[in-house]
């Protein structure tokens, strides 16, 4: 627990003040937003703020994991490494996506398909590298499960290692797109994920506390270094804690995709590491609708071009937050309730998956 709190109040603290300076250095190098012609007219406002800032919250979140396992002089676990990996990894093709737009002075960094694709190497390699025998606990768990799972492992049927990593591959792959169409307003993205990640802390704990190594029976959970991945979440949600304070409305400083692809990956690995691929659908409600948005203008915007000629929209504009700032909602206002949205959703997310547990199923 010590580790935790280490972990949470370390990467906020080096977030809080790392975000100031990183703001200072940005501005200096010109590494300012470019923005959509496309969009809402009211965001070419922002063009030149400081973008990247997601380098901040990857930093402060390995400097406060790996100093709060040093002061507690704990041993780092395969999950934590793992899920650290696919953490920064996916950081690192949202850098890329950052730096080339800065560089080209446009709006669109890597094209989509060199995009997928180092999305797809971070995740395969996370996926198969999870699933090694040679990763095995005293109980014989990997890190990754070979099951389908909500709040635990559905057991009646065991999946082929080549189904599961590419599930991962489309877990990851999804997730962290869908975190990337939420970023954009000011303090959107980093305060739903304080709220998520944080949540995920409490499951981790919870689990632990729970493990079927000390308890045992029917309601334990058979999950691989809980207590270690909740050193983690505390870490990252200290560090969206520390960025949201230069971050919201008039943000200072953008993640960009540096943070979105990076945090939407952890909430990929939190989801596949704890055995709760269906609750992050919950828990992530928010990120869900904004994706739905955008799939359901797309395929209604064909269907209806095929079927009379014109395409038709659902949404004056997707992702789903633009549509109501075209109907005349502050961007503010969208901020705030989509915040309470995403309470909404931890708090059925958590009760769910306590509700499970007191049930004994």
């Amino acid at each position: 627990m010590r580790a935790i709190l280490l972990g949470g109040g370390l990467a906020l603290l080096f977030s809080l003040l790392g975000t100031r300076v990183a703001i200072r250095a940005f501005t200096n190098l010109g590494y300012g937003q470019e923005i959509r012609d496309d969009g809402p007219t009211s965001h070419h406002t922002k063009r030149g703020t400081p973008t990247m800032g997601g380098v901040v919250i990857i930093a402060a979140t390995v400097f406060g994991y790996f100093l709060a396992k040093l002061i507690t002089l704990d041993t780092p676990s395969a999950s934590a490494l793992l899920l650290l990996f696919l953490f920064a990894g996916c950081g690192i093709v949202g850098f890329l996506d950052d730096f080339i737009k800065i560089v080209k002075q446009r709006s669109l960094g890597l094209r989509s398909k060199a995009k997928m694709i180092g999305l797809t190497v971070v995740a395969l390699t996370f996926g198969i590298v999870s699933l090694l025998p040679a990763l095995e606990d005293g109980r014989e768990l990997t890190p990754a499960s070979r099951h389908l799972s909500f709040i635990r492992d559905f057991e009646a049927f065991t999946l082929p290692a080549v189904v599961v990593v590419l599930l991962i591959w489309l877990i990851v792959a999804g997730t962290s797109n869908a975190v990337n169409l939420t970023d954009g307003y000011d303090g959107l993205a980093t305060g739903a994920s304080v709220m998520v990640f944080g949540a995920y802390m409490l499951v981790n704990i919870w689990q632990n506390n729970q493990s079927c190594s000390l308890t045992g029976g029917r309601t334990c959970y058979e999950v691989r270094d809980p207590l270690d991945l909740a050193v983690i979440a505390a870490a990252i949600t200290g560090a969206c804690f520390g960025f949201l304070w230069w971050n919201a409305s008039p943000a200072q400083i953008f993640m960009g995709d540096t943070g979105s692809l990076s945090l939407g990956g952890a909430l990929a690995g939190f989801a596949i590491l704890t055995r709760t691929e269906l609750l992050m659908a919950i828990l992530g409600g928010l990120f869900v609708a904004v994706t739905l948005s955008v799939m359901l203008q797309v395929s209604w915007f064909k269907a209806t071009r095929r079927l009379t000629g014109t395409g038709k929209r659902l949404f004056r504009m997707a992702p789903l937050q633009h549509h109501f700032e075209l109907l005349g909602w502050a961007e503010i206002t969208i901020v705030i309730r989509f915040w309470i949205i995403t309470g909404l959703c931890v708090a059925a997310g958590l009760g769910i998956f306590y509700a499970e547990w007191v049930a004994g199923y």
